[in-house]
């Protein structure tokens, strides 16, 4: 059984919607280094997506650096975060572009979000600090 807890929802890519239940679950706690990855098949049959998908969202994960392949064992959860602190924030571009106008488009303002952030922080957080 795959160790992500993923519901597949309409409007979005599903891999997408995999790859970041993937990375929550390692960056939380839940999926720690060294842990043994679903394979493609499992994944695929777990989370109800393609296996082509599946296997997109594992060769995604390892780019990126949270999934290493170790031969003779298989995919694991590399050891986090690679890189200087500027790499690893290179990482989130995207997500907080994103974040920045769905919170606009919504007439939030800075401090909801930073709010918003530091709640979802805490709650993710497997230490309980900041």
């Amino acid at each position: 059984m795959t160790p992500l807890r993923v519901t597949v929802v309409p409007g979005k890519p599903a891999g997408e919607q995999v790859a970041f239940a993937a990375r929550r679950a390692i960056l939380s706690g839940q999926m720690r280094p060294g842990d043994r990855f679903p394979s493609v098949r499992s994944l695929s049959k777990d989370c109800k997506i393609n296996p082509n998908t599946a296997h997109k969202v594992v060769a995604q994960l390892v780019s990126e650096g949270f999934l290493a392949v170790e031969p003779g064992i298989g995919t694991v959860v590399a050891n986090l975060p690679p890189g200087s602190p500027a790499a690893r924030a290179a990482l989130l571009d995207s997500e907080v572009e994103r974040l920045v106008v769905e919170a606009r488009r919504l007439g939030l303002t800075v401090e909801d979000v930073e709010r918003a952030l530091s709640e979802h922080w805490k709650r993710l957080d497997p230490e309980g600090g900041a």
